[in-house]
């Protein structure tokens, strides 16, 4: 896909198409560029877990988005950031088992890792996780999705 930098206003009558590459399947670890996968939903699809590793954060303002495609059922989906100075910011709201309830996570000051394992802390089809390099070392991050047992929060400090 090719990059256009634009240096002033850009007005679109009609809206912006994006494209059916605009769905990235991840079935094995990967580490993102913002060049391939900023601006697009990464579909996590393999049973067996993967890790993500996304690029360092600057404030480019480029958004990554999971979609969790297949529910793991070993080992963990793993996002994590790509150095010790980059952190996250923000909350996961899970859906507990049993129908209306739900819980709020939030980060910590140190958060790093969002650890999807397929029951407490989400990795269940259908969870979504939008995250937004928004200033130098932070990201911002949104996790909706369901979990089972006793929920816990996903996020931890592991980079």
């Amino acid at each position: 896909m090719a990059s256009t930098t634009f240096s002033g206003p850009v007005t679109s009558n009609a809206g912006f198409i994006s494209g059916s590459d605009s769905l990235v399947s991840v079935a094995a670890s990967a580490t993102l560029t913002a060049a391939s996968n900023a601006g697009r939903t990464m579909n996590l699809n393999v049973a067996s877990g993967a890790t993500v590793t996304l690029p360092a954060a600057s404030g480019t303002g480029n958004i990554y988005r999971f979609f969790v495609q297949t529910t793991v059922t070993s080992n963990s989906y793993i996002i994590q950031v790509a150095n010790a100075n980059d952190t996250m910011a923000g909350v996961a709201i899970v859906a507990n088992d049993g129908g209306n309830t739900a819980s709020i996570f939030e980060t910590v000051a140190a958060s790093d890792t969002i650890t999807l394992n397929g029951s407490t802390t989400g990795g269940i089809l259908g969870g979504t996780i939008e995250i937004q390099d928004v200033a130098a070392n932070k990201f911002s991050v949104v996790a909706r999705g369901a979990a089972t047992g006793t929920e816990a929060t996903p996020f931890s400090a592991a980079v």
